[in-house]
């Protein structure tokens, strides 16, 4: 590892227990904070996650959060329903910015929320977790408030895969890790690079290019890396995440997108063949299913006009 990287881990990873609630409250000001929750058939999970953000951060006695938003990607189950008796308030991913038609994917939905939003810190969060804890949001969201240099914080945690500590996160050790390893060594001090808990401030966001699909937390994490400097980044140790894992095919789906990812911002060039060839065992042997190879990244959201307009009324 670089010293580089040996100091930044010093001076710019902390515990979740480094800042109180009482200590954020009184950085805060007039500082707004919005929530977002990325949602596709998540009815399961979501409800949760959103009674303990609106039961913990969001009262009178701890008003941490301002704004609370689940953004809905298409749902076919009661996702939007369950989002919003809990208290959220709930977008249709289609229903933001509509002369753009949208794509599918998680990173779409992640660059729409802006203009959804107007908290000066944004903070997304996952909206499969199990057990969660209202600890993912005040982790990441407190260096925001309390160190004026930090623009991009990240989570960090154990993530077991079964009864297995530490074995959940297969595309980050195979694909992530060794990517950024190689080719961003600054950035290899980050525990959870792919993890879907971050915050960031909105000035940062609004100047970054969302993929629209799994390759959106690599994006930005390089591209803030380029933007604003090592420095401007962070990671907080929130504890454990519990979720709901994909089985093999789909992560090999995500890591074709996340190397792409990568390789766009190695050479700004584009796949040969942006597609992805796997293998399912059927009655008559093994059948080919090829996949996309999500290619389409949305530009810096001041870049567009509804948003300009919007933050110049």
């Amino acid at each position: 590892m670089l010293d580089e990287v040996e100091r930044w881990l010093a001076r710019r990873s902390w515990s979740v227990a480094d800042r109180p609630l009482d200590r954020l409250l009184a950085a805060k000001q007039d500082t707004t904070v919005s929530v977002v929750l990325p949602a596709l058939n998540e009815e399961a999970t979501v409800g949760e996650i959103v009674t303990v953000i609106r039961d913990e951060l969001m009262t009178e006695a701890v008003p941490l959060v301002d704004e609370l938003v689940v953004v809905d990607s298409g749902s076919t189950d009661r996702t939007a329903q369950v989002a919003r008796r809990a208290g959220a308030r709930v977008v249709h991913r289609d229903a933001i910015l509509p002369r753009l038609p949208a794509v599918p994917g998680k990173g779409e939905v992640l660059w729409r929320s802006l203009l959804a939003t107007g908290g000066d810190i944004v903070c997304f969060v996952d909206a499969d977790l199990r057990e969660f804890s209202a600890d993912f949001v005040s982790g990441i969201v407190g260096p925001l408030l309390t160190e004026p240099e930090v623009q991009f914080v990240k989570a960090m945690y154990d993530r077991p895969y079964g009864n297995e500590p530490g074995q959940g996160g297969r595309v980050t050790e195979l694909v992530a890790r060794p990517l950024l390893n190689l080719h961003w060594p600054r950035l290899a001090g980050f525990v959870q690079p792919l993890g879907g808990e971050y915050a960031a401030r909105r000035t940062l966001l609004e100047q970054l290019p969302f993929p629209v699909g799994y390759g959106v937390e690599l994006g930005l994490l390089v591209d803030a890396l380029n933007l604003v400097g090592m420095d401007a980044l962070a990671q907080v140790d929130v504890g454990t995440r519990l979720h709901r894992h994909q089985d093999g095919q789909a992560l090999g789906r995500m890591a074709a997108t996340i190397y792409r990812t990568a390789q766009l911002r190695l050479a700004r060039g584009h796949l040969v063949r942006p597609a992805l060839t796997q293998f399912e065992r059927s009655a008559h042997g093994f059948v080919p299913r090829t996949h996309p190879v999500d290619t389409e990244e949305r530009p810096p959201m001041r870049e567009i006009g509804e948003y300009a307009a919007r933050r110049a009324a």
